[in-house]
């Protein structure tokens, strides 16, 4: 699982088209980011801002190394 996909479902627990509500962006961007492309800085922004608006503790690490899960 990359950042993108672990930050979508195991922090926000969210749908890419939630996601890509909270991050201002189509449903098509969420998807390629979770393929391997990257948020900009003002996406990563607002990714940041909407997990402290929700009070969900937050890392910045996580953009940019997915926590390794058991088994992988």
């Amino acid at each position: 699982m990359n950042a993108m996909t672990h930050i979508r479902k195991n922090v926000f627990r969210v749908t890419q088209i939630e996601m890509a509500s909270i991050a201002d962006v189509a449903q098509s961007t969420i998807s390629r980011w979770e393929n391997g492309g990257e948020p900009t800085q003002a996406e990563m922004a607002r990714i940041r801002l909407e997990a402290i608006r929700r009070a969900i503790p937050w890392d910045d690490r996580w953009f940019f190394e997915a926590p390794v899960e058991v088994g992988e």
